[in-house]
């Protein structure tokens, strides 16, 4: 069975750290380009970062640059979100998402296996 699986959610301070992983089953993440994308409650899913398939370019949303940095380790099949000084803002169920190509993109319809996500909160 081909599928994504987030975790690393959880409550965290403004001002803390998380970091999110998705791990893949049943197809290696090494051929595709991964994102990751979030959806606050009442709000459409958005873009916020991704990794091309061979690591070598990723791309983040204006709203996290510089906070998220997105990386992978194609031995171990996973991809990982590190999130450092989160904001209340930054809440939402994060998707990580496998291309159907190498590229990365903030495109969704781009993208071809889902996770089920992963609820980060960040509140005092």
């Amino acid at each position: 069975q081909l599928q994504l699986v987030e975790s690393g959610g959880g409550l965290v301070q403004p001002g803390g750290s998380l970091r999110l992983s998705c791990a893949a089953s049943g197809f290696l993440l090494n051929n595709y380009g991964i994102g990751w994308f979030r959806q606050a409650p009442g709000k459409e899913r958005e873009g916020v970062s991704c990794i091309r398939s061979s690591g070598s370019v990723t791309d983040y949303a204006d709203s996290v640059k510089g906070r998220f940095t997105i990386s992978r380790d194609n031995a171990k099949n996973t991809v990982y979100l590190q999130m450092n000084s989160l904001k209340p803002e930054d809440t939402a169920v994060y998707y990580c998402a496998a291309a159907y190509g190498p590229g990365c993109s903030n495109v969704q319809t781009l993208y071809k296996y889902w996770g089920q996500g992963t609820q980060v909160t960040v509140s005092s």
